[in-house]
């Protein structure tokens, strides 16, 4: 089965700095692929480069056969929580997602609110998202990442301001994605949650991977 995700020799500079070297990297349908490594390892940056939001200095993405970049400049279908996600925080969480979904018109109000069910918050609780807390703001962050019920998601940090209960119900939700065969990339500083949901895992440093 040919890999839905390919980087090949991707090296990524800033200036001088070399932030990624000659990364080498596959990742198939249906399964979780998990990134460790300290802050400064380059993982976010690889992020990046995989949504297009940074181009690369050598080397080629290839998400569903298309080179990011060159034939496409984002993937076609897919979800990214990628620092902190940002939102309208005068507006409600249901609010917020409308105006996001509306971007690309490809959905309806029914599958924003089964989105924030299934990420675990109320699609009907009136309150701006200044008045949530962490957890519910990633959690919301995670909606809005699977509410167009994309192929891949990219998830730095998705645990991020949980507490236990929220961890499990996010755990249980990436396992039941993966099922049904999305291809899910995260990155996660808690060796548990890479031990529970990943079939692979990279470690990163000095902006080099390897397999563990």
């Amino acid at each position: 089965m040919k890999p839905y995700i390919e980087i090949e020799h991707v090296t990524k500079k800033f200036g001088e700095d070399v932030i990624l070297h000659d990364i080498n990297v596959s990742m198939e349908q249906g399964k979780v692929y998990g990134i460790s490594g300290n802050n400064g390892s380059g993982k976010t940056v690889l992020m990046k480069c995989i949504c297009g939001f940074l181009p690369v200095t050598q080397g080629t993405i290839r998400v569903g056969g298309k080179i990011i970049g060159r034939e496409i400049d984002f993937p076609e279908s897919i979800g990214v929580i990628i620092e902190t996600p940002g939102f309208l925080t005068n507006l409600s969480g249901m609010r917020n997602l409308e105006m996001l979904a509306g971007l690309q018109n490809k959905i309806s109000k029914e599958e924003i609110r089964l989105a924030i069910k299934r990420a675990g918050l109320d699609p009907d609780l009136k309150k701006s998202v200044s008045k949530y807390s962490l957890g519910m703001r990633q959690r919301l962050g995670i909606a809005q990442a699977i509410m167009e019920d994309p192929k891949f998601l990219i998830l730095d940090e998705p645990f991020n301001g949980l507490d236990k209960h929220g961890v499990s119900d996010i755990r249980e939700l990436l396992l039941e994605l993966k099922e049904r065969g999305k291809t899910i990339l995260l990155a996660s500083h808690n060796s548990e949650d890479i031990r529970i949901l990943c079939d692979k895992v990279y470690e990163m440093d000095g902006g080099r991977i390897e397999e563990v």
